[in-house]
């Protein structure tokens, strides 16, 4: 089985390039992938199929076909686990690149419309990446952050709300993005280890 976590020296390493801390990193993974971490346990990563984004990036033409996977409605995702991979396989028999586009991956759930901004001009780079190791998937978390100078100042200082607006979007307040992140800081610090 893969390791479900980033090792200790990766988030050393990932911490330096961000100058912020490996706490603060393992909160938001924490808040993310939850306990499931980076993989399930057959070894493909943890995902998340988001009909609404499919919608936008197929411009609605699958929402009579299938509303399940075709929906304006944000939300509807159900719970984590191999069935948002068999979703995902249903996506991609429609528009693959949108499927992969529109779902979010590992250990951070970066959307797969990001895959440029995380470090991989080429989305299946970016798929492989996600397949590969949960330390690949904090690179692209660490290059996705260096790519925006709002959230490598929020993860500097700790300012949460800032992060999650940035990181979340502006809905953040809703699921109590922030709170959570800020939480899980304060739960890590609690810890022996501190492994997230």
């Amino acid at each position: 089985m893969k390791a479900d976590r980033p090792t200790d020296e990766g988030y050393a390493a990932a911490a330096w390039l961000l100058m912020a801390e490996p706490r603060a990193l393992k909160a938001i993974a924490q808040v993310e992938a939850g306990p499931e971490g980076a993989f399930l346990p057959d070894d493909r990563p943890v995902v998340l199929f988001e009909r609404h984004v499919f919608r936008r990036l197929t411009d609605g033409r699958f929402d009579h076909d299938a509303p399940d996977l075709s929906n304006a409605v944000p939300g509807g995702y159900g719970s984590s686990g191999p069935w948002q991979h068999e979703r995902l396989a249903r996506a991609a028999l429609l528009d693959r690149d949108a499927a992969l586009c529109s779902t979010s991956w590992g250990l951070y759930q970066l959307m797969g419309f990001n895959h440029g901004v995380a470090g991989f001009p080429v989305l299946q780079r970016f798929i492989n990446a996600m397949y590969r190791s949960a330390d690949d998937h904090l690179r692209a978390l660490v290059i996705f952050i260096r790519n925006n100078d709002h959230l490598v100042d929020a993860i500097r200082a700790k300012a949460w709300d800032e992060f999650a607006r940035n990181y979340n979007g502006p809905q953040y307040a809703q699921s109590q993005y922030d709170k959570r992140i800020a939480k899980a800081y304060e739960r890590l610090a609690d810890t022996t280890t501190g492994r997230a």
